[in-house]
């Protein structure tokens, strides 16, 4: 990585003291105080140091702009602000994408700001996620015709229980092997799906696929759940308790062995049908999950009404959590929530060995996150299965 700094503050004279600094650290520095001129050149700094009240553009807007450009900075937010607008503007800043390497308060504290440079030199580098090369728009017609040719294929992410390590479960995530665009995630076609009313069959075919991976589990040996993820259509079908506890029967399954994960935006619509559905559901013994927890709007309301028996932490709380005492704190308040009301706890985007200590202590239940394994194939998680027993 380049050792270069660029300082974005209407203050001279504290945008001085700040690159001095960092030119005894060993950056090239450069100083600009009207972040619009930032922009106006082509700009090639590893770290920015942005002051967020300024009066021409002020730092909220800077950060939106490098979001909107894609911009690949290390940034450091400095302002006079409590320490909750700083917080919101990391907030903002990750939403854009962008690397937030922490936020400090004026006055400052200079060692606070030298530690924080030099930890910006032994951050990883961003991991290039395998994408489709073919940027071609996808239709709704390719999605259908897809589903019934059956390259719709699942990839499972392992879930272990915290306490003792032991693999537990896997969420079962879909992705398209497309026969010319290659792996199509889907960030690419969910959406499309979604405004094209296709939802409900793609849900059904992911939820067939992951009853069949259960039974082949199931004749070698691996007792674990699965987790799916079913749609706000699927939900609103009053056909679907007999239709799942029909398909669990053909394949000599236990109905726990499958886990539905319903988003609390998914239950926003037909609230009175969807209870109807999912307390059947649970009446047939299948476990429910509420997914993405705290992300939306009647978060205690589902709680109280729906009969969960899961309640698994967003990921955008549980990977901030060694980092940021709010998410910290709002990680903490959900399990013992969720254990208050007898629920298992699982947290999603466990990414470090001190995100996975802190779940640990805090007790809660069930892990996943590229600290434990990605996403992979039927066949890799077999494979991968076996060595993690082997420890």
């Amino acid at each position: 990585m380049s050792k270069s700094l660029i300082v974005i503050d209407d203050d001279q004279v504290f945008a001085e003291l700040i690159a001095t600094v960092a030119r005894d650290e060993g950056f090239e520095t450069a100083i600009c105080n009207d972040a619009r001129d930032y922009f106006k050149v082509e700009q090639n700094h590893s770290i920015m140091v942005l002051d967020l009240n300024m009066p021409t553009m002020d730092g909220v807007e800077v950060i939106r702009q490098l979001g909107k450009i894609g911009r690949r900075i290390h940034l450091i937010l400095i302002s006079g602000y409590d320490s909750g607008v700083l917080h919101s503007a990391e907030k903002l800043a990750q939403e854009h994408r962008l690397t937030v390497v922490g936020s400090l308060q004026k006055p400052l504290k200079l060692v606070d700001f030298i530690s924080m440079l030099n930890s910006v030199e032994a951050s990883p580098p961003l991991v290039k996620q395998r994408v489709s090369h073919d940027q071609t728009p996808i239709v709704s017609n390719e999605i259908l015709d897809a589903i019934r040719q059956q390259q719709m294929v699942l990839f499972y992410q392992p879930q272990i229980d915290l306490a003792t390590n032991k693999v537990v479960g896997a969420e079962a995530l879909i992705r398209w092997q497309h026969p010319s665009r290659g792996l199509v995630p889907p960030g690419m076609f969910i959406e499309i799906a979604e405004q094209s009313g296709l939802m409900g069959e793609l849900t059904s075919y992911v939820i067939d696929m992951a009853v069949k991976q259960s039974n082949k589990w199931k004749k070698v040996g691996i007792d674990i759940t699965i987790s799916v993820n079913v749609s706000a259509e699927n939900i609103t079908s009053l056909s679907l308790p007999e239709h799942l506890s029909d398909l669990i029967k053909d394949h000599g399954l236990n109905p726990q062995s499958i886990i539905l994960e319903i988003t609390e935006s998914a239950l926003m619509g037909e609230l009175k049908t969807s209870l109807d559905i999912l307390t059947r559901l649970r009446m047939k013994g299948f476990g429910l999950s509420i997914d993405d927890f705290g992300t939306g709007n009647s978060s205690l309301v589902l709680l109280h009404r729906v009969p969960f028996t899961e309640l698994k932490i967003d990921m955008s709380f549980v990977r901030y959590m060694d980092t940021d005492v709010d998410a910290n704190s709002i990680v903490e308040t959900c399990v013992m929530l969720a254990h208050k009301l007898h629920m298992t706890v699982v947290a999603e985007g466990i990414e470090n060995t001190a995100i996975q200590k802190q779940l640990i202590e805090m007790g809660c239940d069930i892990g996943q996150g590229y600290e434990i394994a990605r996403p992979m194939p039927a066949k890799e998680f077999m494979t991968w299965l076996d060595t993690h027993n082997a420890k």
